[in-house]
C-alpha cells in the first residue's frame, strides 16, 4: 500500500513539494540564523556549496525514485544519500577528525568515492548496489585507523557513520530479494 501512496500522482507531487520546500528551508536556515547571532557567519560561497549539496542529494533521490519502484530500494538509496551528505556536512563544518582544516579528513572523501563508483560498477542494481555499500561500509570503518592514531576519540563517530552504510546495504539487499 506504501509503495500504491508514493506512485499516486498527486501524493507524489505533495511529497516532492513538500521534500524540496524542506530543501529550501534548510539552505535559508544560516540566512536567518546570521541575523540573529554572530555564531552563524556564512558566506556567498558556503551558500553555493550548501545548496550544492542540498541539491545534489535530492537530485539524485529523485532518480532513484523514478527509476525504482521498490520501497526498500528507495530507503537504501535514502539512507546513503543521507550519509554521504553529513559525512561532507560534519567536514566541512567541523571535521571529523580533529577540525575541518585537517587534512586527513580526505580519507573520508574515499569512503564517498567508493560508494559512487561501487554505485556506477553495480549499474545502480539492487544487488549491485547492496555490495557496493558493503564496500563503503567497509571503507568507512577502515578509516578508524587514522581517526584512532590522530584523535581516539572519534572513533564512535567513526561508527556511527558506518551503521547507516550497513544499513543501507541490508535495504538494497531486500530491494534485490523482491525483485
Amino acid at each position: 500500500m506504501a509503495a500504491q501512496t508514493m506512485n499516486h500522482p498527486h501524493t507524489g507531487n505533495r511529497l516532492r513539494i513538500a521534500a524540496w520546500s524542506v530543501a529550501a528551508g534548510l539552505l535559508l536556515l544560516p540566512a536567518v540564523a546570521m541575523q540573529f547571532t554572530r555564531e552563524v557567519v556564512w558566506g556567498p560561497l558556503d551558500f553555493l556549496v550548501a545548496g550544492a549539496l542540498i541539491g545534489g542529494v535530492g537530485l539524485t533521490f529523485e532518480l532513484a525514485v523514478r527509476t525504482h519502484q521498490s520501497t526498500a530500494y528507495r530507503a537504501g538509496a535514502a539512507v546513503a544519500l543521507l550519509t554521504a551528505f553529513l559525512t561532507v556536512w560534519v567536514n566541512l563544518a567541523v571535521g571529523m577528525i580533529g577540525d575541518e582544516d585537517n587534512p586527513i579528513n580526505l580519507v573520508f572523501a574515499g569512503v564517498l568515492a567508493v560508494a559512487a563508483l561501487g554505485s556506477l560498477v553495480a549499474r545502480f542494481r539492487p544487488a549491485g548496489m547492496a555490495w557496493a555499500m558493503l564496500a563503503t561500509a567497509a571503507a568507512q570503518a577502515a578509516t578508524i585507523l587514522p581517526a584512532l592514531a590522530q584523535e581516539p576519540r572519534t572513533a564512535p563517530l567513526i561508527v556511527a557513520f558506518t551503521l547507516p552504510w550497513l544499513l543501507s546495504a541490508a535495504l538494497f539487499r531486500a530491494a534485490a530479494r523482491e525483485g
